[in-house]
């Protein structure tokens, strides 16, 4: 007798019933999705094997980017194969056979209640922070309390019993969340197969202009460049890592700095990915579970100079696929991360 096929997993941060469990619902239905109590989980459980993919939030309209991400995206060994936009709708739950006008207190993750301040204030309720929006109406439904609600994606009430009292509470209709799927293998972003984007994380050196010089050739060669962070290194505020998205891929598009494989590079030093991308607009989550990017590759993104002993190079391809081009500069930008998603 054969065994069947092995379950395919995917891990998420947060309790059954969260917007990171309902995308993985929406995108991959056939997959077991894995909660996680914490991002660093939620990495772990794909780099050891518990998991094969991880579903990450990056970015929200309204709330920015999300917190730790840029902590763990370097440090992984994960490669960003897809990315998926989730329109954010919240309801307003209470346990069965409670009303609206009974409710006095509303529980919910620090971000919802932020975002729901409408609702919250035309009700005179008193907000409580919970760890999770799920978890707040798990919390919700064991309290059994008529005077007690959450404040939880609509999937929520489903999963933990609870009645929904208003539908759609979030304040603005643009709330989307961006997230990206990491797995422990490089799938390769096709080029030539629709628009794609390319993130990748840097550092630069404390020198006067030095970001300018390093980016500089993005502007000279077309390329359009949609982000751009910074972080603090190792606590110190002498050096400054960057993440950067530029639309294209690494083949095709001409980048602003010369990308080169590196052994040598830093242990915080990470490369690139291309992933495919499709953009509708912060609607609905317009990308399917397309698999593609280049990973996460070993690179040094060295802008080149007319003042310094190297001589620029000559447009070529480097062993990552990307296409070199340099910008007039003296300061050397170590390479961090690099992915390409279709978009």
């Amino acid at each position: 007798m054969t065994d069947g096929p092995a379950t395919q997993r995917i891990a998420y941060q947060g309790e059954p019933g969260a917007n990171s469990h309902l995308v993985c619902k929406e995108h991959y239905p056939e997959w077991e999705a894995l909660a996680c109590a914490s991002f660093e989980d939620v990495f772990a459980a794909v780099e050891s094997g518990e998991a094969d993919l991880a579903m990450i939030p990056i970015d929200n309209s309204i709330a920015g980017r999300v917190a730790d991400i840029h902590h763990f995206l370097p440090a992984s060994h994960l490669h960003i194969i897809a990315e998926h936009f989730l329109r954010i709708r919240f309801s307003l739950m209470g346990i069965p056979g409670s009303s609206l006008d009974q409710v006095r207190t509303v529980h919910s993750h620090v971000h919802a209640l932020g975002q729901c301040r409408k609702i919250i204030r035309e009700h005179g309720l008193r907000p409580v922070i919970a760890g999770d929006t799920a978890g707040a109406a798990r919390e919700v439904a064991e309290f059994g309390d008529p005077t007690q609600a959450a404040i939880s994606p609509p999937l929520a009430a489903e999963i933990y019993g609870l009645q929904v009292l208003a539908d759609d509470v979030e304040d603005e209709e643009h709330n989307t969340t961006r997230f990206v799927v990491l797995s422990r293998e490089l799938v390769e972003a096709p080029a030539g197969n629709g628009p794609v984007v390319t993130s990748f994380i840097f550092n630069v050196r404390n020198l006067p202009a030095a970001l300018y010089k390093a980016l500089g050739g993005f502007a000279t060669n077309g390329v359009n460049m949609t982000k751009l962070e910074s972080y603090m290194v190792g606590g110190q505020f002498t050096a400054t890592q960057f993440l950067a998205e530029v639309d294209g891929h690494p083949t095709t598009c001409r980048s602003g700095a010369r990308w080169r494989s590196s052994r040598s590079s830093p242990p915080t030093s990470r490369s690139s990915a291309s992933t495919p991308r499709t953009r509708s607009g912060p609607s609905e989550q317009p990308l399917g579970p397309q698999l593609g990017g280049t990973g996460w590759m070993r690179l040094n993104i060295a802008p080149w100079g007319s003042a310094s002993t190297a001589k620029r190079p000559t447009p070529g391809t480097s062993k990552a696929g990307a296409t070199t081009s340099a910008p007039s500069s003296t300061a050397r930008a170590t390479p961090a991360s690099v992915s390409s998603v279709p978009k």
